[in-house]
């Protein structure tokens, strides 16, 4: 219903807007000169992207040794890509991932803002007067050509054609300005008054929330004051809005990516360009004046264009300066604000199952293949830690005491009093998180090369091996609990050494991730542990052939034992195979460049974190 409801609006609006474009051929014009500048903008946004390659993330990454480099990149970025919400979106997916930490994302914004402000200088000295489309059309003829050469061609080929199309875009809204706005005169609105900037603060706003851009805003604004329809005054009120609608997007997506970092570090960019405009209001007298004053010495006192473009850059730098000093302390209230979500509680029963889900996955992670692997990463190491905190409790064991300094023998001896579904805790715990990593990893559009396709390969990999080790467990436990539960005789000694050998192998693992080793020794010890539980398995089945000869087992129950030391094998085996898995170089790269706590290693995580760690 819902969606037939919005086709038949989307219709409706088509309709109105076609209608208008018969209407009034100069609205079509300005209309049509818009979509041409954001269809430029969007062809130089990806085609330098595209030409950057790997070089943009790494760079990101390497900004966050000081703050001073995240404003730098910042900076350098949107002005190169002129687009500061690619660049916010970008950080947003960076530490989502866990690349980058949120005090290094602030400067990154902060220095987004002030790149920012090189488009509305570039589009202010384009002047009025001057006619952009005679070099338009060479550049479309090249740009084209150019697609012709190769992968690199054709991305160099989109640069080119979206500096056309911007070229062109910003001609045509200038002309459509002045055929349409013979009935349109802003500057007669009112603009005296707290009301009246409010409205065109507000205005500002939603044309730049519209519009998906805050240059196609600043362009409508510079050509209607270029053509004599708004005021100046109108026009730095009209700029203040579009600074708020800026971070709107940025929002949006943080909001709806489900990632706390990412919500958090949205947040910041909506709470700097809020203060930033409500400060630029409470100061708008006197930032107009000192506008004024700076331009007559820099003898630009009669453009009005480049007055806004200069008003657009002092606000946005005073808005750096009063936040710079607090980054610290924002990113503390800002992880107060939005705490990490709490795990639900373990159900009673099985009608009380409420899944957990993943926590490191956001869609603005899938725009980079680095950002994706390292959000695959870390949901793998979670998904790995539920799933081990699963198989201790279908044992009888508590998670925590993987992480003891030392085995606990009584509590290994003795049988659980109560002990909760293992059924549940798959569908509580590891279903959820692993359908939605198995989405995530289907929805990767960017290209990958061989070793991204190849980790991709591992991951999915891993993270089926891990909920074919809690099905294990959940087969393990019906046999392994009412055996525990019997009086002592060999068979119940059997499924207590079963119990053992798993405990200790899981042991080991966590001992092996806590400590990080290298991927050469990290490999020799799986190796080691691969021989341990082969011998375990070869000693453990004479033992049972003992037995039966001896007659303290029957044939059932040595069937029994077997296949559950078969179980055991198997739970053993894919937990190993999550810790053998390794991230690409390129993503190790940028740990190292970014300095992240998370250093490169295996997928998985130690169980015993999980409670905490949620």
């Amino acid at each position: 219903m819902g969606k037939h409801i919005r086709r038949s609006l989307l219709g409706i609006a088509i309709a109105l807007l076609a209608w208008s474009f018969w209407r009034d051929a100069g609205w079509l014009q300005l209309c049509a000169g818009l979509a041409m500048f954001l269809f430029g903008m969007q062809c130089l946004e990806e085609g330098l992207r595209q030409l950057a390659g790997g070089r943009l993330e790494q760079l990101l990454a390497r900004s966050t040794g000081t703050a001073g480099r995240g404003l730098l990149f910042g900076i350098g970025g949107t002005v190169v890509l002129q687009s500061s919400t690619l660049v916010s979106l970008l950080t947003i997916a960076f530490i989502s991932s866990g690349l980058i930490q949120l005090a290094g994302g602030l400067a990154i914004i902060f220095g987004a803002n002030l790149g920012a402000t090189s488009g509305i200088w570039l589009l202010a000295l384009a002047g009025h007067d001057l006619s952009l489309s005679p070099l338009a059309l060479p550049l479309l003829v090249f740009g084209v050509l150019a697609g012709f050469t190769g992968a690199r061609g054709r991305a160099a080929g989109r640069v080119v054609l979206g500096v056309a199309f911007v070229f062109l875009g910003i001609d045509q809204v200038k002309s459509g300005f002045a055929a349409f706005g013979g009935n349109l005169d802003l500057a007669a609105l009112p603009a005296g008054g707290a009301g009246g900037v409010l409205l065109f603060v507000l205005a500002g706003a939603a044309a730049t929330v519209v519009l998906q851009s805050s240059h196609a805003t600043l362009m409508l604004i510079l050509a209607a004051l270029a053509a004599g329809q708004l005021e100046l005054g109108q026009a730095l009120a009209l700029a203040i809005g579009s600074n708020v609608g800026s971070s709107v997007s940025t929002a949006v997506v943080g909001a709806l990516g489900g990632n706390r970092s990412g919500q958090r570090l949205a947040l910041a960019h909506v709470l700097f360009n809020v203060s930033t405009a409500t400060l630029a209001l409470l100061l708008l007298p006197l930032l107009a004046w000192m506008v004024g004053a700076i331009a007559r010495f820099a003898g630009f006192g009669g453009n009005p264009l480049l007055q806004l473009a200069l008003f657009h850059t002092l606000f946005n730098a005073t808005g750096v300066v009063l936040f710079w000093p607090w980054q610290g302390r924002l990113a503390h209230w800002l992880q107060c604000w939005l705490p990490d979500r709490a795990p639900p509680p373990p159900a009673a029963s099985a009608s009380e199952v409420t899944p957990q889900r993943a926590r490191h996955l956001s869609g603005q992670a899938l725009d980079s293949a680095d950002a994706a692997a390292a959000a695959v990463a870390l949901e793998l190491r979670h998904l790995g830690a539920l799933s081990r905190e699963a198989i201790c409790r279908a044992l009888g064991l508590p998670p925590a005491a993987a992480d003891a300094p030392s085995p606990d023998d009584p509590l290994l001896d003795t049988a659980p009093a109560d002990c909760p579904d293992a059924d549940v805790l798959y569908r509580q715990r590891v279903k959820g998180v692993y359908a939605d990593l198995l989405a995530f990893m289907g929805r990767i559009a960017v290209p990958l090369d061989e070793e991204h396709q190849r980790f991709w390969t591992q991951a999915q990999m891993a993270a089926a091996r891990m909920v074919e080790a809690v099905r294990d467990a959940r087969t393990l436990q019906r046999n392994l609990l009412p055996r525990l539960r019997e009086a002592d005789s060999p068979r119940r000694a059997a499924y207590l050494d079963l119990r053992r050998h798993l405990y200790a192998q899981m042991r080991e693992l966590h001992a092996l991730h806590a400590g990080q080793a290298a991927p050469e020794a990290r490999t020799a010890q799986l190796q080691v542990l691969a021989m341990q539980g082969e011998g375990f398995v070869s000693a453990f089945r004479r033992r049972v052939l003992v037995l039966v000869g001896q007659g303290a087992l029957d044939g059932l129950q040595a069937a029994s034992l077997l296949n559950d030391l078969g179980h055991v094998e198997a739970i053993d085996r894919n937990l190993r195979a999550l810790a053998a898995a390794e991230e690409p170089r390129s993503l190790r790269a940028l740990r190292r460049l970014a300095g992240s706590s998370a250093q490169p290693g295996p997928l998985s995580a130690p169980a015993a974190t999980v409670e905490n760690a949620n």
